[in-house]
């Protein structure tokens, strides 16, 4: 019996593809896009236990979020609300696609950064007018460092 000698280069016979398989993970339910410039995504309710939520999404919409289109997300596969108030939005299960301007999340968070600060402003007033000398109250002492990963909690060199 003669032998034949198959040409076939290895790659060609034994090699499916080169993209290598993605491993198997669970859908993410609330998986977004990237937003376009100048923009953060958010999800908003719009519906609760089964009830609508009108007062949420007014009050979203008041802040400045506007509801995202399908045709402005092209090209990833996002769930639309067929009907209802909310038709024609990027939607799944009780919530909507919203977009808001970055300049306004900043200045959304400047402002409750300064309510917060007057809060314990007030709180250490408070403090003061009840501290006596026989045991007085020192100042809190508020940090925001962290030392995760930097147990000497020591400025990392991007602090610097």
């Amino acid at each position: 019996m003669a032998r034949t000698t198959s040409r076939a280069t290895r790659s060609a016979t034994e090699r499916e593809s080169e993209t290598r398989r993605k491993p198997w993970q669970p859908p993410a339910l609330l998986e977004t896009p990237k937003a376009p410039e100048g923009y953060q995504y958010r999800w908003l309710r719009i519906e609760m236990m089964g009830e609508a939520d009108k007062g949420n999404i007014s009050k979203r919409i008041r802040e400045g979020y506007e509801l995202v289109r399908p045709e402005e997300v092209a090209g990833f596969d996002l769930p639309m609300n067929d009907e209802g108030a909310y038709a024609g939005t990027v939607g799944i299960g009780g919530l909507v696609l919203g977009k808001i301007p970055l300049e306004t999340v900043g200045e959304r968070n400047a402002y409750y950064g300064q309510q917060t600060r007057e809060q314990l402003g007030a709180i250490d007033a408070e403090l003061a007018r009840h501290s006596n000398s026989v045991m007085p109250i020192g100042a809190p002492q508020r940090e925001t460092q962290s030392s995760f990963g930097n147990p000497e909690n020591k400025p990392s060199a991007t602090e610097e």
